[in-house]
């Protein structure tokens, strides 16, 4: 119980980037938390020499065990080893001695591979003097086999002599016959120089011959030897398998015993000389002020725990953002004119409430309309670019309504669909996806094959065309704008519908093409601050933003009069 009372008033903390840890003790009494402190330190020190003196001794006590053990398998080990190469007949001359493993053979070798090494190189210098012998003896057997090849000063003097002898007969020949007495006594040397000649070789050949049986007899002998040799040799590495055995045992059993007698010799000299790793660096000090309650700490939590929770509620109200309500948070919270306000209507497809030119949806694009003929100077820009934050806004509804308000106004018209991804502008003049904007934008140049008029007088459509497999990139390149252009030169006004900014890098792409951009918003629907990131993207592609359409507006949940609220009957999300 008094252990658990004082873990309570006492606490042990490191020190960061450091080895030292802060002891500190908390009682009613300065005195008495100096001396709990001091304490805990001094006795933490005392305890660590005597756990080290203790882990010490039973490493000691262990490695003596082991040690002991280790020495009666290595004494059998060895004796196993000698036992065997004694009954196997096994004699191994060491190579090398380690003074590590007490003097023992390292790398040893037996005496039938010496003997084989010197019986080897023995008939290796044998074979070569066989080959030698050979060789002069089967020179001398040719019937033209010089002097040189028979290697004997006295043949090579008596031919050079006979050879002399013959020529001076061969000038006697000349002027005399056979029978003139010099002549006959030239013919006598000659013959007897012949038969000596033929004597000395016979005996030179005897001699060669007999170097070669010899050399040749030495090396069978010398073979037959290495052979015998290489069986014994066989025959002792199968008997020296097991032998192998034991020797490796003994050989592990020798290191593990070296090793453990090294450790506890390390251990004994440690433990001789054992020292304290622990010291106290700072004594306890006296406390001069009470540790609690610390108000200026507890005012600094206070405020911060204040702006906590007000940074959460912030973002709470942030995650419940219902967008934009009514028409004045365009301004407010997106900082854009207000250009019309496009009522929810109550139908499955909302571009049939634009075919009846009195339906309150018309007229309240006729407010689009007239308020981007104030837009600037010269009127209603010649090119402009629905978009959206994301799909389903009632952006496609708001270009088909644009163009047909500008074609009414007897204004020569194209609508262009770049949605490429999700094309709909086909779908609401009933015509088929053919070529359209992506043929052009892939290097077609005819653009009366990809324009079609329209039941409405003075509008034509270009369709998306089939969908490619990489928009992004066709949107990227120069063709976009040269399409603008070319069309700005055959109509008054370029309306295009464009894909939605999030998820996609299309948008921003279309809006830089063009003269300005007409913003479609649904009412509740995207948060603003998503409305905010997708018009700072437009606005870094130097887009000219003209203003805001709230789409799908419903005037009673705004809490408007009759007066914006019209009653109207359909419902659209393109």
């Amino acid at each position: 119980m008094a252990g658990k009372i004082l873990l309570q008033h006492v606490g042990v903390a490191p020190v960061r980037g450091s080895s030292l840890v802060d002891v500190r003790a908390v009682t009613p009494d300065p005195a008495l938390s100096q001396r709990i402190a001091q304490a805990w330190g001094e006795d933490f020190i005392a305890s660590n020499l005597e756990r080290r003196f203790e882990a010490s001794g039973y490493a000691r006590k262990f490695l003596e065990g082991r040690i002991e053990q280790l020495r009666e398998k290595l004494e059998m080990s060895e004796r196993q080893v000698v036992a065997y190469a004694v009954q196997q007949g096994i004699i191994n001359l060491p190579s090398s001695v380690d003074a590590s493993t007490s003097g023992a053979a390292v790398g040893g070798r037996s005496l039938l591979t010496d003997d084989l090494i010197a019986l080897n190189s023995a008939l290796e210098v044998a074979t070569a003097e066989r080959i030698v012998a050979e060789s002069r003896l089967n020179e001398i057997k040719r019937p033209d086999a010089s002097s040189i090849a028979l290697g004997n000063d006295a043949i090579a003097s008596m031919r050079q002599r006979r050879a002399d002898a013959a020529a001076e007969y061969a000038k006697l020949m000349v002027q005399f016959r056979p029978d003139y007495p010099q002549a006959k006594a030239l013919a006598s040397q000659i013959q007897a120089l012949d038969a000596a000649i033929g004597q000395e070789e016979g005996r030179v050949r005897v001699s060669l011959q007999q170097a070669y049986d010899s050399s040749q007899t030495r090396e069978r002998a010398l073979t037959a030897r290495v052979e015998g040799l290489k069986d014994g040799l066989a025959d002792l590495r199968r008997r020296s398998i097991q032998y192998n055995i034991y020797q490796r045992d003994a050989d592990t059993n020798r290191e593990l015993y070296n090793a453990l007698l090294q450790r506890y010799k390390e251990i004994g000299v440690a433990g001789g000389a054992e020292n304290n790793n622990v010291a106290i660096v700072d004594p306890a000090r006296l406390p001069d002020r009470p540790a609690s309650p610390k108000l200026l700490v507890n005012l600094v939590l206070a405020m911060m725990a204040g702006g906590l929770a007000a940074a959460l509620v912030a973002a709470g109200l942030e995650q419940i953002d219902e967008g934009i309500v009514d028409p004045a948070d365009l301004e407010e919270k997106l900082g854009l004119p207000l250009l019309g306000v496009a009522p929810k209507v109550q139908v499955e497809d909302p571009l049939m409430a634009l075919r009846d030119p009195r339906s309150k949806l018309v007229e309240a694009y006729l407010s689009v309309h007239a308020n981007l003929e104030l837009s600037t100077a010269k009127g209603a820009p010649r090119s402009l670019a629905v978009i959206s934050t994301r799909p389903r806004e009632g952006k496609s509804t708001t270009t088909v309504a644009l163009a047909q308000s500008l074609a009414r106004a007897r204004r020569k018209v194209v609508l262009v669909d770049a949605d490429l991804r999700s094309p709909s502008v086909h779908s609401a003049f009933g015509l088929k996806n053919g070529l359209g904007v992506s043929n052009f934008l892939s290097g077609a140049e005819d653009l009366d094959s990809v324009l079609h008029a329209t039941e409405h007088e003075g509008l034509w459509v270009m369709t998306a065309g089939p969908p490619p497999p990489n928009a992004g990139d066709l949107l990227m390149g120069d063709r976009l704008a040269l399409l603008v252009k070319r069309l700005k030169e055959r109509f008054d006004h370029v309306i295009v519908d464009s894909p939605p900014v999030i998820g996609l890098a299309d948008a921003p792409l279309v809006a830089a093409a063009v003269d300005g951009v007409v913003y479609a918003v649904e009412a509740r629907s995207v948060p603003a601050g998503t409305v905010r990131a997708a018009l700072s993207r437009l606005r870094a592609s130097q887009a000219h933003i003209l203003g805001a359409v709230l789409t799908k507006f419903e005037a009673k949940k705004a809490g408007y009069g009759f007066d914006y609220g019209y009653g109207f009957d359909y419902d659209y999300g393109r």
